[in-house]
């Protein structure tokens, strides 16, 4: 992440509830070569990665007639490009070990015809074939390769910059499951897909929605 202040203070509180400290590091995943050595340092600080989580995402919204090449290649370079090279760093260490499990977050706004930003939708929409081509690379080497589609979670960035309360009220009345979704609710989805028990599920997609779609 880039992210420094509110990082460090999940690290501080993971830290304090847990007992061990997270490995925090400073990282701007649109520098390929800065990714690289991120995941070589997670590696030389706990030993191979066996379970990649590649949740990154920038989704402003855009006019069509408004996109420039730089805005296009700047969406791609945050909502699609880290998934591959992150997952190419860190699939040596899982051959050594015996296996892994990639998790790739992707979206359901590319399901539902969001009209607002078409750049994100489509690198979301990527993210699925990158997850099945990967999946039938790797599943040789035991390697799962699985995404996991959120519907509408309110993070604070949405808060701050999306979330009115008609529009939240339209959207969860629209869920089988009426509950506003918070980032809290994608762990238990993430903590199967890493674990054995989903150890013969691969190339798949998870919707949490809360029922949406």
């Amino acid at each position: 992440d880039i992210a420094d202040a509110p990082s460090i203070t999940l690290a501080d509180r993971v830290e304090k509830e847990l007992g061990r400290r997270p490995l925090y590091l400073k990282t701007d995943l649109r520098d390929v070569e800065a990714l690289r050595a991120a995941a070589a340092r997670a590696a030389d600080a706990h030993g191979d990665v066996t379970v990649l989580v590649n949740n990154a995402a920038w989704d402003e919204r855009h006019e069509v007639e408004d996109v420039t090449v730089e805005f296009w290649d700047n969406n791609l370079s945050i909502n699609l490009r880290p998934h591959f090279f992150t997952a190419q760093a860190v699939v040596s260490g899982m051959k050594r070990a015996g296996g892994g499990s990639i998790i790739n977050f992707t979206s359901t706004s590319y399901l539902i015809n969001h009209p607002d930003m078409p750049a994100y939708t489509a690198a979301k929409a990527g993210i699925l074939g990158l997850t099945k081509g990967l999946a039938g690379k790797l599943g040789p080497d035991r390697i799962r390769v699985n995404a996991v589609a959120p519907g509408w979670v309110i993070t604070e960035r949405q808060q701050e910059r999306w979330v009115t309360e008609q529009a939240l009220a339209a959207h969860v009345a629209k869920q089988c499951i009426r509950d506003v979704m918070r980032p809290d609710d994608m762990v238990g989805t993430v903590l199967f897909l890493a674990s054995d028990a989903s150890r013969m599920l691969t190339a798949q997609m998870l919707i949490v929605d809360g029922g949406f779609l």
